[in-house]
């Protein structure tokens, strides 16, 4: 098939780690190589954030079209609608240019501009959300910075794309409760590449300061919950805490969640023991994690969250969150432990019960690694083209429909 991605501030060529650069830029860059591996031909769009990028870029066999869309320059997605229409007319007529089989819009934004590309050369479109906005709300409350109109928007195109892509079951029930017909609602998760992440490697050589080390892989903001793996830290004093991601370590003094971080780690008295490493490469977090005894994945809520299949590949188990699609990639007692979210009491006890079993957790580590084989990219690419050929097929009954 030939496949059009639109992944409007989630460029599969972006530096992980920044407020808005982490699990998307991860899913859509695995998924469009994965599918040209399949021999199918994939064009991702994304909005141009810097005047220094080409108009077409190659990633591995994937072609990258930046769309010129407001000014070339990093711009929070929460302040990117306004761009929108501009970015569905450069994406239209890029479109109507090179017609694809089919097109998949990825975020909320990218569906807004997706709907009218799609129409424009009678196209059936696919939406996957990556997050949903009346998730957000429930959990951040006034803290959430969402365009008033996101929910609104999130639901008419629940109801409107040809098929909907949840990466949970959670997700697709509140999909379904948002108006979407449950016929078109596929559950696909997102994947893990096992040729980074296995747990035959060197691990990472950074020397400990305490006999065990917990690590936790996260972009810095505050529903990820890396205050509350600090906190875990700080009532287990035979641990330390690594924290991969955020902004480069060179600009920590601009950044203010890490101002926020560090100020917690020194109220509590574990500065010695907590490091934030700043952003780390995705290629090198296979021996990061490798040197951990466990890793925490604390946040408010998830819609997915590819960390934990990265952690189980490599062997190593994780103490997750019983939120979103955590539930249904951590097996709780299986490959890790589930602990309610924003409880650093209950996280501490189930890490210091996995620290105390050595047995347990290699047990824990070598389910892992069976699991996370059954999220590899190849697999899941197979699942997703099978819903791309679901959409045209629905699409082109619905043509012919209208032509009767």
């Amino acid at each position: 098939m030939k496949i059009a991605m639109l992944s409007e501030h989630a460029s599969p060529l972006a530096v992980l780690g920044g407020v808005d650069a982490g699990g998307q830029n991860v899913h859509v860059a695995e998924l469009a190589r994965a599918l040209h591996r399949d021999g199918h031909q994939v064009t991702v769009y994304t909005r141009r954030d810097s005047p220094d990028l080409p108009p077409r870029a190659d990633m591995f066999g994937v072609a990258v079209e930046h769309l010129d869309a407001g000014p070339p320059c990093a711009i929070a997605k929460d302040e990117l609608p306004p761009f929108v229409p501009e970015l569905g007319d450069a994406l239209t007529a890029r479109l109507v240019a090179d017609p694809p089989d089919v097109v998949h819009a990825h975020f909320w934004m990218s569906g807004l501009a997706c709907l009218p590309a799609a129409a424009a050369v009678c196209r059936p479109m696919v939406q996957t959300f990556h997050a949903l906005g009346i998730v957000k709300r429930r959990f951040q409350g006034a803290a959430d910075t969402s365009p008033v109109n996101r929910v609104r928007q999130e639901r008419r195109l629940a109801r409107e794309a040809t098929r909907v892509i949840a990466s949970s079951r959670d997700e697709r029930a509140e999909l379904v409760r948002m108006g979407a017909e449950p016929g078109r609602v596929d559950v696909v998760p997102s994947g893990v590449d096992l040729a980074l992440f296995g747990p035959d490697g060197p691990p990472d050589r950074r020397p400990r300061t305490r006999p065990f080390r917990l690590l936790t892989i996260s972009r810095l903001v505050p529903r990820k919950g890396v205050d509350d793996a600090i906190r875990v830290a700080a009532r287990l004093p035979e641990v330390e805490l690594l924290v991969a991601g955020g902004p480069e370590a060179g600009a920590f003094e601009d950044d203010p969640e890490v101002l926020r971080l560090r100020g917690l780690a020194a109220e509590l008295g574990v500065t010695d023991r907590v490091s934030l490493l700043g952003s780390v490469a995705h290629d090198e977090l296979g021996p990061l994690i490798r040197s951990a005894d466990a890793v925490l994945c604390l946040p408010w809520y998830e819609p997915f969250g590819i960390v934990p299949l990265e952690a189980m590949a490599c062997g190593v188990p994780v103490v997750a969150s019983a939120v979103g699609g955590l539930l249904d990639t951590v097996v709780h007692g299986g490959t890790g432990v589930h602990v309610p979210s924003r409880d650093p009491d209950a996280a501490a006890q189930a890490v210091r019960a996995l620290l105390a079993d050595e047995r347990r957790r290699r047990r824990l580590g070598r389910d892992g690694i069976a699991r996370a084989a059954t999220y590899a990219w190849p697999a899941v690419a197979r699942r997703v083209a099978r819903c791309y050929a679901d959409a045209a097929s629905r699409a082109l009954r619905q043509t012919e429909e209208v032509a009767g």
